[in-house]
Parts: structure tokens; C-alpha cells; sequence
């Protein structure tokens, strides 16, 4: 799972972000309101992780715009007030939890996972869609009709979860190597149609009726051929 930190404070941003991939978590970081807004409005994130007083936008403006967008993302605000209004306000602008400055790493880290699980309306570990289940944390990927399973690699999972949690819509090329190998890889951009095709192969080998289907010019969906 991919999660965003918009923090200003380099520091704390920075052990928030080493925690997190302690727990096997992607992490991106963005130090402003603008450059968090931008990444946010991708759509790629399970989880954010928004400051309230950030440089070029504050954190209520960034939520509330995400919003707008429809980006229905679960948001944890943090903050160093501790105002009944300032919580309002933030739960008003659209934020899902939130944390007073300062706190202590293991609450942070709880606040996260709950966020998580609450992320779509999939099982996080058992996903399913027509004839196609996956069991991600065994990196499998089997077929209920034929009852054959494969496994599968990590970048194979990763972008066959990503298009599982995002089954009612097309997710472009950009959004599928930004989710799995982050910000300024442009080199992996072109490996996404590779590991699309070992996704293919796999498929048809167990016999299922989903295929990935590529909409020219957007980007890629599944389908179910049943």
C-alpha cells in the first residue's frame, strides 16, 4: 500500500516516513500544500497523511480541493493545535482522523492501519472480481471456475492489486507506475506494459474470464469476458 505525508517539518516527515516502511508501507513525502495537492490528486494513495499548516496551502484547502476532485482517499490530519474548532474545521474540509502535535509514533502508526482497513470495500488481503481471486499475502493469484492458481512477482502483484482496488475504472499508465515505483522513475514507465503482458499470460494459463483491457489512449480496466 502506497501512503502520501505532506509535512513541512523535514524531520519529523522523514521519521514518519522511515516508520512506515518499517511496516511495509510505499511512502511518498511533499513538503508544501501545493506540491501535496498535486501528488494527492493522482488518485494512487491508500492512505494521506496531511499537516494543517503547510507553506503555499494549508492542509484544510488541500482536502477540501481533493475532495472536489473526488479523490475519496482516507486523510489523517495532523496538527499542533489542539482547538475543538481547528478538529472541526478539519473534519469539515473532509479529513478522516486526527492527530495533535506531538504524538507518539506507535498512536500515528495505529491511526494509519485503521485508515487502511478502512480503504475500499475489498478484503486488503483476499481480493476478488468474477472468476479472478487474489490472495495477496500469499502472491497468488488463482481462478474460482478452473481452480488453478499461479503465483505471481512482486510488481506483477502490486499492479494486479492496484487495478483489483480500482475495478469500476480506468487507471492510466502514469497512475500505475506512479503507484508502484513512485515519483521520478520515469525509466519504469515503459516496463508497465511488460508486466501488463506477464498479467495476460498468467491469466489466460488458470483459465480465468478476466482480461486487462487497454482503452486507447486513457488507460486500462479490468473486464470480465464471461
Amino acid at each position: 500500500m502506497r501512503i502520501l505525508i505532506v509535512e513541512d517539518e523535514y524531520k519529523l516527515a522523514d521519521t514518519l516516513s522511515d516508520r512506515l516502511k518499517d511496516e511495509g508501507y510505499q511512502v511518498d513525502v511533499s513538503y508544501d500544500g501545493n506540491e501535496g495537492y498535486i501528488q494527492g490528486v493522482s488518485g494512487i494513495y491508500d492512505v494521506i497523511v496531511m499537516d494543517v499548516m503547510l507553506p503555499k496551502m494549508n492542509g484544510f484547502l488541500v482536502v477540501q480541493k481533493l475532495r472536489k476532485q473526488n479523490i475519496n482517499t482516507p486523510i489523517l490530519m495532523l496538527t499542533a493545535k489542539s482547538e475543538m474548532d481547528d478538529k472541526v474545521m478539519g473534519f469539515e474540509s473532509g479529513a478522516d482522523d486526527y492527530l495533535t502535535k506531538p504524538f507518539e509514533v506507535r498512536e500515528f502508526l495505529l491511526r494509519v492501519k485503521a485508515l487502511a482497513r478502512r480503504r475500499g470495500e475489498i478484503d486488503l488481503n483476499l481480493l476478488t472480481f468474477g472468476d479472478l481471486q487474489v490472495n495477496v499475502n500469499q502472491c497468488e493469484m488463482c481462478c474460482l471456475t478452473t481452480a488453478q492458481c499461479i503465483k505471481t512477482g512482486t510488481k506483477e502483484l502490486l499492479i494486479l492489486e492496484f487495478l483489483m482496488r480500482n475495478q469500476k475504472q480506468v487507471v492510466t499508465k502514469e497512475q500505475i507506475a506512479e503507484k508502484i515505483w513512485g515519483y521520478d522513475n520515469e525509466a519504469e514507465y515503459n516496463k508497465v506494459e511488460v508486466y501488463l503482458t506477464f498479467l495476460r499470460r498468467k491469466l489466460r494459463f488458470i483459465g480465468s474470464n478476466i482480461k486487462i483491457k487497454a482503452i486507447r489512449g486513457i488507460g486500462y480496466c479490468l473486464e470480465n469476458d464471461d
